[in-house]
């Protein structure tokens, strides 16, 4: 009997921590550094390929099938809603922790070496946001940016709605077409998502070992526990009460797509499995899902802007900085709005910490304490964030009307 998609992934990954840990202690972890994980770079490369017209063909038609512009205007506010509440509850739940629990107080830490051109890219912040209007929508495309290729593109599934016939029907069967294409090639490259995940992983504990995590342990296990209270109480909260969707059946039709984006780090490169797993396993339509997820990869940053959060205020415990609320405010609001932006932006975690630093007076060394542990904290804050997205998908799915939903409740 073939093992599931996500029972695979779990198992490689598993068998990647193991074949790390026996590397350091063999000494032969350069060979699972610098030679097996290539197998990784060529899955992560395969999945890049097909994000753009993946995006691309996707949001142009599932544009075209909502249909007017009314039905577009509530679907828009329905996403944007949804996104921007739980990314503040999100921040808020990781705000109370980070004050009860206080990691940063009294840790005595080594500084690590930041980042020289960290400063250069967050005054970029500006001309990211500026950006999403691009001047050039092919350039966009071929230089993978996403934000204002989502923008071209929404824009332009809406117009071919306002195109005479037989215009109008020739350009959405186009890309219905293109669409269906892409989904067939992704379900391709999807079937070797167990090796990328275990050469991804090998080489990520190779390189970290386990050691580093042990002055930052309070940090982290805040962290953690932020991110499990708003992906395991808050999303299941409004899965039921809102959707009336089991949490349980969710979780389950998205466990594939939530394992590869813990072992990639990336939402984007997870998104053709996303896609896949929120169709075929739990239901939606692609009309909801053409739309609503390629957004919330990009700007639904629930795991990513908790966590920025928490770090920047361990910072101000650890620099000894008492952060009065006004300046507290100041950090939930900055992480919410970098956090939308953070998808075009290099280096884009550390990118949103600075700036979170400097609207708030603390030092940009800062970064520096928690670069050490950043990897791992990235991969589950990753997680979170795809949890999000599905969620969000699922819940607009059920309020749109559809019937088809296989993670209803009984």
């Amino acid at each position: 009997m073939k093992l599931k998609l996500h029972w695979q992934i779990l198992i490689a990954l598993f068998l990647g921590i193991l074949l790390a840990l026996a590397s350091k202690a063999g000494g032969f972890e350069n060979f699972v550094i610098e030679d097996l994980s290539i197998l990784g770079v060529i899955f992560l490369r395969a999945l890049r390929m097909v994000i753009v017209p993946l995006i691309v063909s996707s949001i142009i038609s599932g544009v075209t099938s909502i249909g007017n512009a009314e039905n577009f205007g509530r679907m828009s506010a329905k996403t944007f809603t949804y996104y921007v509440t739980t990314s503040l509850l999100a921040i808020l739940t990781g705000l109370v922790l980070v004050n009860l629990i206080q990691p940063g107080v009294g840790a005595h830490l080594n500084l690590q070496t930041v980042p020289g051109n960290l400063q250069a890219n967050v005054e970029k912040l500006g001309d990211t946001l500026l950006g999403i209007i691009p001047l050039n929508p092919l350039a966009v495309m071929v230089e993978g940016k996403i934000l204002p290729t989502i923008f071209f593109s929404l824009l332009f599934g809406f117009f071919i709605t306002k195109a005479p016939d037989p215009y109008r029907q020739q350009l959405t069967d186009f890309f219905q077409g293109v669409f269906e294409v892409m989904m067939k090639l992704t379900h391709f490259i999807i079937l070797f998502t167990p090796v990328g995940v275990f050469a991804i992983i090998a080489q990520k504990v190779a390189q970290t070992g386990l050691d580093v995590f042990i002055p930052l342990a309070g940090y982290m296990l805040t962290v953690i526990g932020a991110l499990a209270i708003h992906a395991f109480i808050t999303l299941p909260l409004l899965l039921a009460l809102i959707g009336r969707i089991s949490p349980l059946k969710m979780f389950k039709a998205m466990s594939a797509a939530l394992l590869t984006a813990f072992s990639t780090s990336s939402s984007s490169a997870t998104l053709p499995l996303t896609m896949s797993s929120i169709e075929e396993n739990a239901g939606a339509s692609n009309r909801v899902s053409s739309f609503v997820l390629p957004l919330g990869a990009t700007i639904n940053m629930d795991g990513t802007a908790l966590y920025e959060c928490v770090a920047a205020i361990f910072i101000a415990q650890v620099y000894g900085f008492d952060l009065s609320f006004a300046q507290q405010f100041i950090v939930v609001l900055t992480a919410l709005l970098a956090s939308i932006g953070a998808a075009g932006i290099p280096m884009a975690g550390l990118v949103m910490m600075a700036i979170i630093l400097n609207a708030v007076g603390l030092p940009l060394e800062g970064v520096g304490l928690i670069l050490a542990v950043d990897r791992i904290l990235d991969m589950l804050r990753t997680s979170v964030n795809v949890w999000s997205d599905s969620c969000g998908t699922a819940i607009i799915a059920k309020t749109e009307g559809e019937t088809g939903l296989k993670v209803l409740r009984q």
